[in-house]
């Protein structure tokens, strides 16, 4: 039996080392945070964390154990890129923990744990900016001094991200996952304006181009040669467009085959109609024929390209005035934009007609507003496919919108909403590729393969 006039435990003896570790925690050790992770969704068989989130900081005091340096392996060079490999341990104080940081995450849904530190909970560590998963806490070191544990050891690696949301509101923490996972790119329309064009009327110009035999087995669009005007008129300009996926009566997919010429030029001073031919392309056999006729508009001049257009606008024809006692008919055409949103070209499908006057073209507007700015972490949805995803950053002089944890398709011409913000802006480009991490090769490896074995075109090995 131990000998009664010697306690060795009393409770004014325990919080007298407890108050020694805390001042010496104070004097020696860094200020870092703690961060509580919330488990929103677990395996309910081998209990593996599906998704999760940490959204809460608390700033404590801790002292660095392996104050040589960061344990573990170090950098490491693999092939899969360049992989940091750093531990840590700390000590921090029990009586901190318990009266400070367990009060305030206790009510916190889906924590799990809240009175001691528990392993999955991450630490920023600010002297190197870098975050810490604790993976085992040690509650038992040094071993019951007076008949108690005052502090606890947290061991430490460093964090590996799998898609879990950061958003503690502490910018120098939240800023360590910026370009971590998995991140598309998608540009958005900036301002929005509509885009004008002019245009006159000429005679003897090509109206249209009719396809009498589509050809096939065209890799590249042909060229389309349309014979010169007489002297003192203008030759005409023609551009092809291809179809693929047409299927033969035997079931076999052709190559491409020419849909349509579009008309850039109309030219004029023909007499007769001009001959059409092609040439390149890869392919063969593709013929056309060309109608001429008076009072046709011309050449189409885009005045103003506009800007934030997803999607070609449509393009009509107004104020028509034909002359009396000849054929007439309505021009139709087609406009072409960039991939900044922009009206580069109006190509001509039906030139008109008997016109005695120009018409006014008009082209549509961009029918998409533009409003807000986009915050860090918070979920957007799109309106069209109800795709949502979380912000990595908003670049508002370049529209460029990165996100991250996509919950399905983003589609091109839909408005993405933000939660909080409210900010609200169409798609006009979606990149899947992640550009952000320089070591993703799997688009490149895929296109390589293809050049191998392509399944998405037959059988490679033969049909049966």
């Amino acid at each position: 039996m131990l000998n009664p006039f010697f306690q060795q435990g009393t409770q004014s003896e325990q919080g007298l080392i407890q108050d020694l570790i805390n001042e010496q925690l104070r004097m020696y050790g860094v200020d870092v945070y703690y961060i509580p992770r919330q488990y929103l969704t677990t395996n309910s068989v081998i209990r593996e964390v599906v998704e999760s989130k940490f959204n809460n900081a608390y700033p404590i005091e801790a002292y660095v154990n392996t104050y040589d340096g960061f344990e573990g392996q170090g950098t490491l060079m693999s092939k899969f890129g360049i992989q940091p490999s750093d531990d840590l341990v700390l000590t921090i104080s029990r009586e901190r923990f318990e009266n400070y940081i367990s009060p305030l995450i206790k009510n916190l849904p889906n924590i799990q744990l809240s009175t001691r530190p528990k392993e999955g909970d991450l630490i920023y560590f600010p002297l190197g900016d870098r975050l810490f998963e604790i993976k085992f806490v040690e509650h038992e070191s040094p071993f019951y001094q007076l008949k108690k544990n005052y502090v606890y050891e947290l061991r430490c690696e460093l964090f590996r991200y799998e898609d879990e949301v950061l958003d503690t509101n502490v910018d120098e923490i939240d800023d360590n996952l910026v370009d971590e996972g998995y991140i598309q790119t998608l540009t958005l329309v900036g301002s929005a304006s509509t885009a004008t064009a002019s245009l006159s009327i000429v005679d003897g110009g090509v109206r249209l181009i009719s396809i009498s035999n589509r050809g096939n087995g065209y890799t590249s669009v042909p060229r389309v040669a349309i014979s010169s005007a007489p002297f003192g008129g203008v030759s005409a300009v023609g551009i092809a467009t291809l179809i693929d996926g047409l299927v033969d009566c035997y079931g076999n997919t052709n190559k491409s085959k020419v849909q349509n010429i579009k008309i850039a030029n109309t030219g004029f001073g023909y007499t007769v109609a001009p001959s059409v031919e092609f040439y390149g392309g890869g392919g063969s056999g593709a013929s056309a024929t060309s109608y001429i006729g008076d009072g046709i508009v011309g050449f189409i001049t885009v005045t103003s390209g506009g800007s934030g257009y997803t999607s070609p606008p449509t393009v009509t024809f107004t104020n028509e005035i034909f002359q009396s006692g000849v054929s007439t008919a309505s021009a139709i055409a087609s406009a072409y934009i960039t991939s900044a949103g922009i009206v580069t070209a109006i190509y001509i499908t039906n030139a008109g007609l008997g016109y005695s006057v120009a018409p006014t073209i008009t082209i549509g507007s961009p029918n998409v507003g533009s409003a807000g700015t986009y915050v860090f972490n918070e979920v957007i949805t799109g309106s069209n496919s109800n795709t949502t995803a979380r912000v990595k950053s908003w670049n508002s002089t370049t529209n460029v919108l990165e996100v991250s944890i996509v919950s399905g398709s983003f589609l091109a011409g839909e408005t993405l909403v933000g939660s909080e913000s409210g900010a609200s802006r169409a798609i006009r480009i979606i990149n899947t590729d992640d550009i952000n991490d320089t070591f993703a090769q799997n688009d490149s490896i895929e296109s390589e393969a293809d050049q191998i074995i392509d399944f998405n075109e037959k059988n490679p090995f033969g049909m049966p």
